[in-house]
């Protein structure tokens, strides 16, 4: 499977277990594998207790190759973990709070390599891996932004993306988790998540951010943001033919519901505002 994976990333094997190794590996995925809540949204849908999809990384891979579909955090960093982990990388599962809030919410890939730690996440997509070292760190790129900040004997990672107005904190809190742990966070997730109620998907395009939130369509580029709402019609094709995603799932998806709950307005009320800011504003 390693190697079907591989070739999908277009990569014709395992790459250097360095540094620039590490990096051609997650920009491959970071270009080629969705963020999204597709099956997830399917499984919710499907009756009481159905399993939630890509909670091992052969469910995970196996989809993905089938039908173009990645995951929300808990699978889809327990994939690329695996991955990188079959690689020859030494890596290790984390777990963070994303809001910096004090709960356990998100989960993310470390990969020590050269003596260093670095930072691959498989939601965030930020296309080059980030070093977790005893420095600020600022990747200031006008599609996608990322910092790290050294705080507290752990790190801070900062992103932002088109569906927020302001940089927004991910602090991580546990370091190694294992496979139980993230088991345990994905299957909380069925009770709170953002990613539970419609659609959200993020993907890479050379020199563009994709987003698909609900029924809008945002797009980042050098040039500025742009953003517009779809129709249904609209909105299945661009999980399609701009996602990726096969025409089986996508059918899945329709009939449970997917699209008629994207259409629909968000429920409950706003999140709040972010006060905090990232070092590079303060």
């Amino acid at each position: 499977m390693r190697d079907r994976v591989l070739a999908r990333l277009g990569l014709r094997a395992a790459p250097p277990r360095d540094l620039d190794g590490l990096r051609a590996l997650y920009r491959a995925w970071c270009y080629a594998v969705p963020f999204d809540n597709v099956r997830k949204m399917i499984a919710l849908r499907s009756g009481d207790g159905c399993p939630l999809p890509g909670r091992f990384a052969a469910d995970f891979f196996e989809a993905w190759l089938a039908h173009g579909a990645g995951g929300t955090c808990w699978p889809s960093s327990n994939a690329l973990f695996a991955l990188v982990r079959a690689c020859g990388f030494e890596a290790r599962r984390v777990a963070g709070s994303m809001g910096d809030n004090g709960t356990v919410n998100h989960a993310s890939v470390k990969a020590r390599v050269e003596g260093g730690d670095w930072l691959v996440d498989s939601s965030l997509l930020t296309i080059e891996p980030l070093p977790l070292g005893p420095r600020v760190f600022v990747r200031d790129d006008p599609v996608v932004p990322a910092e790290i900040e050294p705080l507290d004997g752990t790190h801070v990672l900062w992103s932002h993306t088109p569906s927020y107005e302001s940089y927004l904190p991910c602090r991580l809190l546990v370091d190694p988790a294992d496979h139980a742990f993230y088991l345990d966070g994905y299957e909380r997730s069925r009770e709170r998540s953002p990613f539970n109620q419609r659609l959200y998907v993020r993907r890479n395009r050379p020199g563009e951010l994709l987003m698909l939130v609900g029924r809008t369509r945002l797009s980042r580029t050098a040039r500025g943001l742009a953003s517009r709402d779809l129709t249904r019609d609209e909105l299945v094709a661009a999980l399609r033919d701009e996602i990726g995603l096969g025409a089986a799932l996508l059918d899945d998806w329709v009939r449970h519901g997917g699209l008629d709950a994207s259409l629909e307005p968000p429920a409950g009320p706003k999140p709040e505002p972010v006060t905090k800011r990232p070092p590079s504003r303060r």
